[in-house]
């Protein structure tokens, strides 16, 4: 399947906990997103914060990738939940890189609901192949899908 590539971004670190994972097990290079401004205030002002961005469309500054998404041929997108969808952050990369011709291999945390997070990847990336998209759901910082689910779909990707 050529060269895999994890790029996620997290807020309270579950979503970099399964990228971290599935680096582990798969061996695929790795890659975070980063906001230029990073969110800051308790978590209850952040999910404020958050909840406004997502409504309005906003898409917050990020720093360039650490790594040149041409060299892969498969990228696997993480993204926490943020009020129905992925984050903003992940709403500006989806915006600035182009996935063309890529297979896209996303997968979604969250504590709620998944929303239409996973249909919204899908939809943004119209010119690649979207599969094998996963919604691990958490409860606070412990993952609250079986263990056995989640490697799993690792070994299946």
């Amino acid at each position: 399947m050529g060269k895999k590539l994890i790029v996620y971004y997290s807020y309270t670190n579950n979503t970099k906990k399964i990228a971290e994972q599935i680096q582990k097990a798969t061996g695929a290079d790795i890659c975070e997103i980063e906001t230029v401004k990073p969110y800051t205030g308790d978590y209850n002002s952040v999910v404020d914060q958050g909840k406004q961005e997502v409504d309005r469309g906003f898409k917050p500054e990020i720093k360039p990738l650490k790594a040149n998404l041409e060299d892969y041929d498969t990228v696997i997108i993480g993204t926490p939940v943020w009020w129905y969808t992925y984050a903003p952050a992940v709403a500006t990369f989806l915006s600035e890189y182009d996935l063309s011709g890529k297979t896209i291999i996303p997968f979604a945390t969250n504590g709620g609901w998944l929303g239409h997070t996973l249909k919204d990847i899908e939809n943004c990336c119209n010119n690649a192949t979207v599969t094998k998209a996963i919604d691990i759901k958490f409860d606070m910082d412990k993952m609250a899908i079986p263990e056995g689910n989640l490697k799993k779909w690792i070994a299946s990707i």
